[in-house]
This record gives structure tokens, C-alpha cells and sequence, in this order.
């Protein structure tokens, strides 16, 4: 039996996105949109002096499965490093390729695995994690200069 690629989680997940406000003075901001499906997500940061991501700001336009990674992303981003980010970036990447088993270690990402043979999907299944991973890495960069 397989799951319905949108179900009642995903729907909850897609209405109840954290952070889901720009700030106002980030340190960096990045746009990242789906070419396929025009989904869109803007990630604003602010870093703390080690690095790690102290505010968040998110600028949600995509679809459900998009919203809800989003969600899933802000619910846990507080604290995570730039090399943090890129390796759940990279995890999740992999994953929805086919390209390693295992989901990424990030809280409820899981939740995506009726996507798996959907690759039109995936695109917007990632926005959050590499606007985010490319915001933090562009914040990090500002506070070592």
C-alpha cells in the first residue's frame, strides 16, 4: 500500500509554516523558485557570531508539498551551522533522487517518501532547505570579513 502524496500531515504542515514573516534587517536573503511549477521561497537570516542561524525570516509561495517543506525546514533551523544546512541540503537532494536510502536526518522529513517517484515534485520539495543553506552560508560569509 502507498501513501497519497497529499495527505491531512502535509496539508497541517502547509498551513502552519514557522518564521513566516521577512525580517527586517536580515544578513542575507535568498530566492529560490522552482522552474517547473513556479513555486517560490525566500529565506532571510541573521547568524550569530558563531555562525549559526539566529533569526529567520520565510517568504513562502508554493505549492502544498513546497509549504510544507518549508515548514518542516523553519520548525528546526534555529541553531543549525551553515555546514549544517548544506549537508540536510544535500541529504535531501540525494534522497529524492534516489541516490541513498535513508531519509535526511531532519525532524518529520520522512513524511516526503510518497514523493520519491514523483521527481516533478522535488523541486519544490527542496526550495526551503537551499535558499537556506545559500542565505546562511552568504551570512556566515559577512561576519568573518
Amino acid at each position: 500500500m502507498t501513501a497519497p502524496l497529499y495527505n491531512a500531515t502535509i496539508l497541517r504542515l502547509a498551513a502552519s509554516i514557522p518564521h513566516h514573516e521577512r525580517l527586517a534587517e536580515p544578513m542575507a536573503s535568498v530566492e529560490k523558485r522552482s522552474p517547473i511549477c513556479g513555486s517560490r521561497v525566500t529565506v532571510d537570516i541573521v547568524v550569530d557570531a558563531d555562525g549559526r542561524v539566529e533569526q529567520l525570516g520565510l517568504l513562502v509561495r508554493a505549492c502544498a508539498l513546497g509549504q510544507a517543506s518549508a515548514s518542516l525546514f523553519g520548525a528546526a533551523a534555529i541553531g543549525k551551522s551553515p555546514d549544517d544546512l548544506a549537508a540536510a541540503r544535500d541529504a535531501l537532494t540525494a534522497w529524492l533522487a534516489g541516490e541513498r536510502d535513508a531519509p535526511p536526518d531532519w525532524p518529520g522529513i520522512d513524511i516526503f517518501t510518497p514523493a520519491l517517484p514523483h521527481s516533478a515534485r522535488h523541486p519544490s520539495i527542496r526550495l526551503a532547505f537551499e535558499a537556506a543553506a545559500q542565505a546562511a552560508a552568504d551570512a556566515a560569509k559577512a561576519t568573518t570579513r
